[in-house]
């Protein structure tokens, strides 16, 4: 192989394509927050802050959207070594909202990264 021809190899290679993000006249699409605790009711008054923030600002809000709560089973022997029979089974569950916010300015942005949410929130911030 010449070094013509690995030079043609090279460039005949497909290129990754960009995502498109649909933008507004600010330049921010929406905000799609998703918010996860393992308490209900710790997760609907941080909803209801994150809202009350938005609305503040005359943001267009839509939900809070409930989410499938996600269940995770453990299951572990009572005993130490024999008594396979006797299990104990604990679960975890996760309780997940999803929150909209609609052409957000950058006041709305600067608020909601200052609010604070008590400790057990898990908050995931997306434009999209």
């Amino acid at each position: 192989m010449t070094k013509e021809t690995h030079k043609e190899v090279k460039e005949k290679k497909p290129k990754a394509k960009a995502t498109k993000v649909a933008k507004t006249e600010d330049g921010v699409g929406m905000l799609r927050i998703r918010v996860r605790a393992y308490e209900s009711k710790i997760l609907d008054v941080s909803v209801k802050q994150i809202i009350d923030t938005a609305l503040r600002y005359d943001a267009e809000v839509q939900g809070p959207i409930p989410l499938p709560t996600e269940i995770k089973k453990y299951t572990v022997n009572r005993a130490a070594f024999v008594y396979k029979n006797a299990r104990e089974q604990f679960e975890m569950r996760i309780h997940k909202r999803l929150i909209d916010i609609k052409n957000p300015t950058p006041k709305i942005i600067e608020s909601l990264t200052n609010l604070s949410l008590p400790s057990g929130v898990n908050i995931d911030v997306k434009l999209v």
